[in-house]
């Protein structure tokens, strides 16, 4: 079997190295029209941010060494630039000599990757513009980085984030711009207010719902050019908006393509031809909590697609399971983490769902270094199902969303959350763990042992309702939500005579916990009362400013 795959990095290369050791017969091709064939992409940030000092490490295997270990065919800087598919050959061009030939193949596999977007905006071919998606684009960047420069655009997600944290620590003033009204889409908004805070309190400036009109150039720097018309001079831009599939080869070739511009792909993996697979950024995929079509590039993905793809190849059927969206991220001190859909996404869907907040220590409060996360949990109304998670924080983040992401690939409920037995000492966690506590929380509102109102709500409350501040004088002197009054929850069992019960109680903490004392004491009092979900920590992520 002769096996042809075009494309390196995370699916070509990881289907190309299970292929090799399921079957040492076969004949393995690989093209790689770029130089690198596999390189740490997720790295790049951080070598130009000086974590990751040596540009050596990022490179994981070259041709010599995949030909040593694996006897793989590896031709770098070698584009293929059309498939027959009825002669089963490919057309490759050598960048080095000019050169053009055919390449017959058994099974194809498809591992083009994406491209970085970049919107037809005028000046967008500035030279002090990049993307940053491969070597070469860190290059360019490093190469600006020591000509002097000091000032620097970021505009994106994940990678654009990653960017202008490096640049910051590098010293560069940096602008964040985001066209959104929010950072990181993926998110819901109050759960990326706790990230914009972090990146304005390490010095970075931001501006969303500030979308980008243009670009021009002043005496080498750029201006950046913006809808409100309010202009930011930089020496630098970095672009990291998005990315878009590469399909263009096989849309020629007359292979099918998906709802949302990417190849489409059944569950094997196996394209519209049953002789080429596909698999990684290029690709549509089933998004896992409810199985719509998505397109969502990440790296553990598409590893795992290069590995089903060479089991299928060698008769072993293997199916790919849909894509959860699990990731996390780092930004200065804090670590965000995310898997399954945000609330956005629901409401968009139409699938009915509750969420709880919760504000737990990273581990033992009483054992040094942990700081409370922030995390929003998602599900169906019945608890059988969880249907996204999102934290903030700066100790255990990872380890809990993976917690999650797990309990969710293997279709637990919230009500499973409460029994999970977890790892504990108190450098690491607590006997109480956040993921438990999450589903003390939520199982509580599914059994009715609490009632939340939302921050959102906050303007469609009645009039006769009242806000009761159940924290003490001085925190209520400092800052309180407008109009409420302030009835400490140590004295709620001797004072809740001077309370009205003809009037419904929305009462609130910093947290919640002393919210929820307050809400089981009113409760069991006869009073109508709910409790401010996440406290005011979450109430002022809604409304920053406040």
């Amino acid at each position: 079997m002769k096996v042809v795959i075009i494309g390196g990095v995370a699916a070509g290369m990881s289907c190309a190295a299970r292929l090799r050791r399921l079957d040492e017969q076969a004949q393995i091709v690989v093209f790689e029209k770029d130089e690198h064939v596999s390189f740490a992409n997720c790295g790049l940030p951080y070598h130009i941010g000086g974590v990751i000092r040596e540009r050596e490490r990022l490179l994981v295997q070259t041709p010599a060494s995949l030909r040593a270990s694996l006897n793989l065919d590896v031709r770098v800087l070698s584009e293929v630039t059309a498939i027959d598919r009825a002669a089963r050959q490919v057309t490759v061009r050598e960048a080095a000599t000019g050169r053009t030939y055919l390449e017959a193949y058994d099974k194809l596999v498809l591992a083009p990757g994406a491209r970085p977007l970049r919107p037809p905006l005028p000046g967008i071919d500035h030279p002090a513009i990049f993307t940053l998606r491969n070597l070469a684009d860190m290059d360019g960047i490093l190469a600006r980085l020591q000509a002097g420069a000091k000032r620097a655009v970021v505009m994106g997600g994940y990678i654009g984030i990653e960017a202008a944290e490096n640049l910051r620590r590098r010293g560069l003033e940096v602008t964040v711009l985001e066209k959104l009204p929010q950072l990181m889409g993926p998110l819901d908004p109050e759960m990326a207010q706790f990230l914009q805070e972090e990146l304005v309190r390490h010095g970075v400036h931001v501006r969303t719902g500030c979308g980008v009109t243009g670009f021009a150039d002043r005496a080498g720097a750029v201006v950046v050019q913006t809808e409100g018309g309010t202009e930011f001079e930089a020496d630098l831009v970095i672009m990291a908006i998005g990315s878009l599939p590469q399909t263009a080869l096989a849309a020629a070739a007359g292979l099918k393509l998906g709802p949302l511009g990417g190849l489409a792909v059944d569950a094997r993996l196996r394209t519209s031809d049953s002789d080429i697979y596909a698999g990684g950024d290029a690709v549509e995929t089933t998004e896992f909590v409810l199985g719509q079509t998505a397109y969502i590039p990440l790296a553990g993905p598409a590893n795992r697609q290069g590995r089903i793809i060479a089991d299928n190849l060698c008769g072993r059927e293997s199916c790919y399971r849909g894509t959860q969206g699990t990731s996390v991220l780092q930004v200065f001190d804090l670590t965000v983490a995310m898997t399954g859909l945000n609330e956005k996404a629901l409401r968009k869907t139409g699938q009915p769902y509750r969420k709880v907040y919760l504000s737990p220590l990273g581990h033992a409060g009483y054992y040094p270094g942990t700081a409370p996360m922030r995390g929003k949990l998602l599900f169906t109304p019945d608890g059988a199902r969880i249907l996204g998670a999102q934290i903030v924080g700066r100790d255990g983040v990872d380890k809990r969303i993976d917690v999650l992401a797990t309990a969710m690939r293997g279709r637990l409920g919230v009500w499973d959350l409460e029994h999970l037995e977890l790892a504990y000492a108190p450098p690491y966690g607590s006997a109480k763990d956040p993921v438990n506590m999450l589903g003390f929380v939520a199982c509580n509102l599914l059994r009715g042992d609490v009632a939340f109102w939302y921050a959102e709500e906050r303007s469609h409350l009645s009039p006769e309702a009242v806000l009761l501040d159940v924290r003490g004088p001085d925190e209520f002197d400092a800052w309180h939500i407008p109009g409420a009054v302030n009835l400490p929850v140590g004295k709620l069992r001797s004072q809740h005579g001077t309370l009205d019960q003809a009037r419904t109680y929305y009462v609130y903490c910093k947290v919640g916990l002393r919210s929820y004392l307050a809400y089981r004491i009113l409760k069991q009092l006869g009073f109508q009362v709910k409790t401010l979900a996440g406290g005011t920590d979450f109430f002022r992520a809604v409304f920053p400013g406040t």
